[in-house]
C-alpha cells in the first residue's frame, strides 16, 4: 500500500513539474492545437500547446522505480509507450502541416491492431494471464479458449479509440480516465486481498493505475477549462493502450468497461450518427461524440465534464461493491 501511494505522489509531483515546461517548449516550437473546421465553436482554441500526453507518460513511468520493474510492468510501460508513439507520429503531423488530419484511418489502424495483436498473444501464452477473465457479476472466472487472443485484441481496440473519441472537451478524458484508473486499483486490490488475483504483477499494476492517476490529477491543474495545454493523440493513445493493457493483464476487462460505461457511449454515439447518417441521410445528433452533441444543445463544456466523471465514479462505486460482494 505503500509503494501505491509513493507511485500516486511521485507521478503527480513529477508531472507538475513537467507540464510547466512542455507548455513553455510547445510555445516556442509553435506545437499548437489545429481545431477542426466543423468544431466551429472550439476556433479560440486553435494554437494551444499539444502532446501533454507527453508529460504524462513520463511521469507514469516514474512508477516502475517503486514496482522494481518486474515482467508485467515492464510489458505496461512499453505498450503504453508503443501507443502513446502512434499518438506522437499524428499530433507531429498535424502541428507540422497545420491542420488537424494527421495519421490516415487505416494508417491508424494498421498501428493499432499490430500493437495490439503483439501484446494480445503474448498475454494469452502467459501463464499469468492465459484465457480467464474476471466479472463483477460472475462468482466463478469465466473462460474464453483460444477466442481470448481476438478478445483482448477487440478490448486494445476499443479502449484506444475509444479514449481518443472522449478527449474532445477540456478536462474530459483526463477526469473520466483519472476515475477509471482509481477504481481498476480498488477492484484489483479487493480481488488480490480476496485471493481471487494473486502474484507481484497485481501490485505493480496497482501501483501504475495509481501512478496514472497522479499524473492526470497533475495534469487537470492545466487541462481544465480554459486548459492551458492538450493531451492531443500522444496522450489519449497512451491512456487507451494502458488501461487496456490493465484491463487483459489483470483479468479485469469486464469489471473495467463496466467503470468505463462513457467511452461505450461515447463510441456508440459515433457508430449511431454514422450508420444513421448512411442510412437515412440525416443526423441523430446535432454532432458526434455525444460530448459535442451536449455542447451544441448549449450545455457548458466544463458541465458535460463534470456530469461524465460522476456517471464514471457512480459506476466505479457499483463495480467495487459487486466485487466485494461476489469476493
Amino acid at each position: 500500500m505503500i509503494s501505491v501511494l509513493c507511485g500516486f505522489l511521485t507521478a503527480f509531483a513529477v508531472a507538475m513539474i513537467l507540464l510547466p515546461l512542455n507548455i513553455k517548449l510547445s510555445g516556442k516550437l509553435h506545437a499548437g492545437q489545429p481545431i477542426l473546421s466543423y468544431v466551429d465553436n472550439h476556433k479560440s482554441k486553435s494554437g494551444t500547446p499539444t502532446m501533454g500526453g507527453a508529460s504524462i507518460v513520463l511521469a507514469l513511468l516514474t512508477a516502475l522505480a517503486y514496482t522494481k520493474a518486474g515482467r508485467t510492468s515492464i510489458v505496461i510501460a512499453v505498450v503504453t509507450a508503443g501507443y502513446a508513439l502512434i499518438g506522437f507520429i499524428d499530433d507531429f503531423i498535424k502541428v507540422k502541416y497545420k491542420n488537424n488530419k494527421g495519421l490516415s484511418a487505416l494508417q491508424k489502424i494498421i498501428f493499432q491492431v499490430l500493437l495490439a495483436v503483439i501484446v494480445s498473444v503474448y498475454a494469452y501464452y502467459d501463464p499469468d494471464v492465459g484465457s480467464v477473465v474476471y466479472a463483477p457479476f460472475a462468482p466463478v472466472p469465466i473462460e474464453l479458449g483460444r477466442f481470448a487472443p481476438v478478445y483482448f485484441i477487440f478490448i486494445f481496440s476499443a479502449f484506444t479509440n475509444s479514449v481518443n473519441l472522449t478527449d474532445g472537451l477540456d478536462g474530459l478524458a483526463a477526469s473520466v480516465t483519472a476515475s477509471n484508473s482509481l477504481f481498476c486499483c480498488a477492484i484489483m486490490a479487493i480481488a488480490f486481498a480476496a485471493g481471487v488475483l494473486t502474484g507481484e504483477s497485481i501490485a505493480e499494476m496497482m501501483i501504475l493505475c495509481a501512478a496514472l492517476c497522479g499524473a492526470l490529477i497533475a495534469f487537470l491543474c492545466y487541462n481544465t477549462h480554459p486548459a492551458k495545454i492538450f493531451m492531443g493523440d500522444t496522450g489519449s493513445m497512451a491512456l487507451g493502450g494502458f488501461l487496456a493493457c490493465i484491463a487483459v493483464l489483470g483479468k479485469m476487462s469486464l469489471s473495467m468497461l463496466l467503470i468505463g460505461v462513457m467511452y461505450i457511449i461515447t463510441s456508440l454515439s459515433v457508430i449511431v450518427q454514422v450508420i444513421a447518417f448512411k442510412l437515412t441521410g440525416k443526423r441523430v445528433l446535432k454532432m458526434a461524440p455525444l460530448h459535442h452533441h451536449f455542447e451544441r444543445s448549449g450545455v457548458f463544456e466544463g458541465k458535460i465534464t463534470v456530469i461524465y466523471t460522476l456517471v464514471t465514479i457512480v459506476c466505479g462505486i457499483v463495480t467495487t461493491v459487486l466485487m466485494l460482494v461476489l469476493y
